[in-house]
């Protein structure tokens, strides 16, 4: 049976199939009406200075390992002071019939996307946000040239495990293509091997003007994906043939910094806070050979279900497979009834107790 987007999808449990990762998503929508909703994260107020002199990451304070930050004026990058890769480490391999390890060089490095402590990628200018994407762009095939996968993403709140309210992201570079970007070649490589055409752009056609959509422009959309697992996720893509960040042109960033701004605005007017996320890139691998397969595309992974409950991957999404309580459909509606406005208030003003959802 082929889905007709003018008839809603029935509300009882369902599975739904993520092409990009192979793996099927178990949604029970009328499990937000049971009496308790999950723990209530404390939000604290987020009133931030333009200059904190005590944020490491701040033009001209010290870091922790003693180094001085320059007295930047736009975007800043720097090799992170306490990297989880280097690109220094010895090879080795362990293989011992079910024990097997190997060693992995990388580099890791951390994007201030403003000197303002107070400014992120919601509450930024255009102008500034493109700059944000440039540098994305450049550091990712300036890393490519040595490593294979190039990770650019963002850890945005406490709730995501950000150690600074800088405005901030990072990007690690890897020898080894890791496990979803190997899925998603996959998937990718199948799929155009079967079809003639790549998976992502075939799904934007699909969707497009559909009831999951929360923008498009002519060169993106930005969706809650069919399959989506966490319960405001949403999905990035190029609406044209695009493998990596540095094949976009011009007038493709410059709409591509208005819309994450517009993005990131909708999702902290959803609860009236500035709502946590994990979002990254997945660019093509950097190997040789033609990656026509491949579509670039960006994952928001924000964790949660109403203001202040946060949706926890535990016993059955832990054990079996993953589990969502809000429809794609309806998340996306609310993401576009929120609005895409810049506020400086929304950005400073504490959440109010118990904020309805």
């Amino acid at each position: 049976m082929r889905l007709d987007p003018s008839r809603s999808i029935p509300s009882d449990p369902h599975r739904r199939f993520n092409p990009l990762t192979g793996e099927w998503v178990l949604v029970s929508a009328g499990r937000r009406q049971r009496p308790w909703l999950g723990r209530a994260e404390a939000t604290a107020g987020r009133s931030r200075p333009e200059f904190d002199p005590g944020c490491y990451l701040c033009p001209g304070n010290a870091r922790a390992n003693g180094a001085v930050n320059p007295a930047y004026d736009a975007t800043f990058v720097f090799d992170n002071d306490f990297a989880a890769l280097h690109p220094s480490t010895d090879q080795w391999s362990i293989d011992d019939g079910l024990l097997r390890a190997a060693s992995e060089r990388g580099t890791c490095r951390v994007i201030c996307f403003s000197p303002r402590h107070d400014l992120d990628l919601g509450h930024m200018d255009p102008a500034d946000a493109r700059r944000v994407v440039d540098v994305w762009a450049t550091q990712s095939d300036e890393l490519g040239r040595d490593h294979r996968w190039v990770q650019v993403f963002e850890n945005r709140g406490e709730l995501m495990g950000a150690s600074n309210p800088h405005p901030h992201g990072q990007i690690w570079a890897a020898t080894s293509i890791p496990r979803e970007g190997s899925r998603e070649d996959e998937t990718q490589r199948r799929h155009l091997t079967l079809t003639g055409r790549p998976l992502l752009l075939d799904y934007a056609r699909q969707e497009s003007a559909g009831p999951r959509v929360i923008e498009e422009t002519e060169a993106w959309l930005v969706v809650v994906p069919f399959w989506a697992t966490w319960p405001f996720e949403t999905l990035v893509v190029a609406r044209q043939p695009t493998q990596r960040l540095s094949d976009l042109d011009g007038p493709r960033r410059d709409d591509l910094a208005g819309l994450l701004t517009r993005l990131v605005a909708r999702y902290d007017d959803l609860f009236g806070i500035a709502f946590p996320y994990s979002m990254g890139w997945h660019q093509a691998p950097y190997v040789p050979g033609p990656a026509d397969h491949w579509q670039l595309h960006a994952h928001f992974f924000p964790p949660l279900l109403r203001s202040t409950v946060r949706k926890f991957m535990v016993g059955y999404e832990l054990l079996s497979e993953a589990q969502r309580d809000i429809s794609a459909e309806d998340a996306a509606e609310r993401l576009r009834r929120a609005t895409a406005r810049r506020s400086r208030e929304r950005a400073t003003a504490p959440a109010p107790e118990g904020a309805p959802a």
